[in-house]
């Protein structure tokens, strides 16, 4: 097997876990799991969550950017850049404690992440020669939960070793540098290809009642999904008699969410997505509650395996079902569905920070935020009673 072979599917998906790793992990996991020994040396929790949102709102940003670019070759340029901006911003963070420069890094960060991970995987489907492409891109998105386990047993190494946080910024930097030199050479082409240009129509049909409920259900998923994103090992951290046990919980939610792609996906297609989202949105909702009710640490480990297990293949299911639901014009619904999971990303830090500040605790934060799952859940089932037969097929 030559894996300097542009052409091969095993070096395309390896190198499109390795663009995972960097568009998402670096840029975005990597705050998550330094952010215990980052709070204990610089960072206070209310600027952590401000952190968040504006690379979140980068994120979106960069997301509804990427969308918008169809010619494969530019793609390909947009791609380049978004790998050696990721690189550029998280080095950055090992070697100034300037918070301005801070808050441009991680807005940049999340500009490159989304230039990196989106723009990477419509080149890794454009690429790969698989019959069957849907369960290819599930092996690539189990990227996600690589990208959570690599850059945070990166991270524990350094620290293990001797080294800071600071250090932790410039070692992952190094690492993904490396791996990033074989990223770009794979997915690349070796020369330009003809692209017919696709015009754009807004199409009013495609928001039916039934895609509203599920838009607004992302929205409802993105913010469940953040909190947890953003504060978990301090969360974990902050419970009594679990001190120190947060990175064993985030490394733990890596490992639960490699294979959840494959896995919920596969259930999707057999008993139905809205059905299978359902499920999934439950064990979120459950997986939110867990550290707000007990101490256990076996529950609060079981906290970490249903929210790795289900917030990457939410993504997945969610924007499966849309692509589906948007046929031949998925730009403007699948822009939609980006929005309303980025503008849930953004507000969930933000009144986190709030709750956290007002009562010196993340009780009630995780209270509304699963509340509002709870909220994106009941919707769904309401779904279910206005589809027609042929929603109900997907």
């Amino acid at each position: 097997m030559n894996l300097l072979n542009k052409n091969n599917n095993i070096s395309i998906l390896i190198a499109g876990i390795i663009a995972v790793i960097i568009g998402l992990g670096i840029t975005r996991f990597a705050f998550t799991s330094l952010l215990p020994p980052m709070i204990e040396g610089f960072l206070t929790v209310s600027f952590a969550g401000i952190l968040a949102s504006f690379n979140y709102i980068g994120y979106l940003s960069g997301s509804i950017f990427s969308m918008f670019i169809k010619d494969i070759n530019k793609k390909v340029i947009f791609f380049r850049i978004g790998i050696i901006l990721c690189l550029l911003t998280t080095i950055i963070l090992g070697i100034t404690e300037n918070q301005t420069i801070w808050f441009i890094a991680r807005l940049t960060a999340g500009i490159s992440g989304a230039l990196a991970f989106v723009v990477g995987s419509a080149i890794v489907m454009n690429k790969l020669n698989f019959q069957n492409k849907t369960k290819a891109m599930g092996i690539h998105f189990s990227g996600i939960g690589f990208s959570i386990f690599v850059t945070d047993i990166i991270a524990r190494v350094v620290q293990n070793s001797g080294g800071s946080w600071k250090d932790s910024w410039i070692v992952l930097t190094i690492v993904t540098t490396i791996l990033a030199l074989y990223s770009m050479y794979i997915l690349s082409f070796d020369k330009s290809i003809k692209v017919e240009k696709i015009s754009t129509n807004f199409d009013k049909s495609l928001f039916t009642p039934f895609t509203i409920i599920i838009i607004i259900s992302y929205f409802t998923m993105g913010i469940g999904f953040v909190v947890q994103a953003t504060f978990l090992p301090d969360i974990i951290n902050s419970i009594k008699d679990l001190e120190g046990y947060g990175s064993m919980t985030w490394t733990i939610v890596g490992l639960a969410g490699i294979p959840s792609c494959i896995i919920w996906m596969s259930l999707a297609s057999k008993y139905g997505s809205v059905n299978i989202i359902i499920i999934t949105m439950s064990l979120l909702a459950i997986s939110i509650l867990i550290p707000t009710v007990t101490s256990n640490i076996y529950l609060n480990l079981l906290s970490g395996v249903l929210y790795g297990g289900t917030f990457i293949a939410l993504v997945g299911l969610f924007m499966n079902l849309g692509g589906k639901l948007a046929g031949k014009s998925p730009v403007v619904l699948m822009g939609a569905f980006t929005i309303a999971n980025g503008i849930g990303q953004v507000i969930a830090p933000l009144y986190s920070v709030y709750f956290i500040e007002k009562f010196s605790s993340y009780n009630y934060a995780l209270y509304l935020t699963s509340f509002i799952v709870f909220c994106g859940i009941l919707l769904l089932f309401f779904s279910k009673t206005i589809m027609t037969e042929e929603q109900k097929k997907i």
